[in-house]
């Protein structure tokens, strides 16, 4: 089989945290015979794994190194400290970075948020991805902030999180290649973006229907006539019938 006889498929890559299977769903509803390949990837490597063609599209996270990549934000995730659940963190419904002061806050080589200063006492070593961080954090070496999703997907009996109102937060996007706009691409977003299947967007416009006309057979209805004036002239009325002559007197 040449290569031109190859069924079309489009291969997206997704980073830990990011559930695509809605996206999926409705891609295989609506293009059947296009097969869609997930492949799971690190958030540091998914912007290489799309920029070298490994994958048509990433759902990624956000800040990233964009060169040579267009990127659509869908949505900012909540960050959350990681904390045991005898933890003081969990007896409150939230936190800020101030509340941590105290603690040894765990910054694994993978992290995805982008700090100006890292809150709490550093570790004395960092762990080399969040998994192992989480790990760390039920041991009760210290505690962890990632985004809420990567605590989802990391979950453990003995843990619970809490949201940190001022820490940085992470964006998922969807990327591609800036000269890789392809037609499967164009369809995926529109997934992404919640369009509808009969979604005209990016199609042209239908041309008005033409306004019909009349024949060269067709006849004007013709006016109606005059009505003829009456003697006396118009607008008078008619005068009574003949002129009744007088009575005559019986002899």
């Amino acid at each position: 089989m040449t290569g031109s006889d190859t069924p079309p498929s489009f291969r997206l890559a997704y980073v830990p945290g990011v559930t695509p299977g809605k996206w999926v769903r409705i891609w295989h509803e609506r293009l059947p015979g296009v097969p869609l390949d997930l492949a799971g990837v690190s958030a540091a490597e998914a912007p290489d794994v799309v920029r070298s063609g490994g994958a048509d599209a990433g759902l990624v996270r956000l800040p990233m190194d964009r060169t040579g990549l267009s990127a659509i934000p869908l949505y900012t995730e909540t960050t959350v400290v990681v904390v045991p659940k005898d933890h003081l963190v969990a007896a409150v419904e939230e936190v800020s970075t101030g509340d941590l002061a105290d603690e040894v806050v765990l910054h694994p080589l993978d992290d995805t948020l982008e700090w100006e200063r890292l809150p709490g006492r550093p570790a004395i070593e960092r762990p080399a991805t969040t998994e192992d961080a989480v790990e760390l954090v039920a041991a009760g070496v210290g505690v962890l902030v990632v985004p809420q999703s990567l605590a989802r997907l990391h979950h453990r009996k003995d843990l619970t999180y809490r949201p940190v109102t001022d820490a940085p937060e992470s964006r998922v996007a969807l990327s591609w290649r800036e000269d890789e706009t392809t037609d499967l691409v164009e369809q995926f977003i529109g997934i992404v973006r919640g369009r509808t299947v009969n979604s005209t967007r990016g199609r042209p416009a239908p041309a008005p229907a033409p306004t019909a006309k009349p024949t060269s057979k067709a006849k004007s209805k013709p006016a109606p006539k005059a009505m003829p004036r009456r003697a006396g002239g118009a607008g008078k009325p008619a005068k009574g019938g003949a002129k009744r002559g007088k009575p005559r007197r019986r002899s």
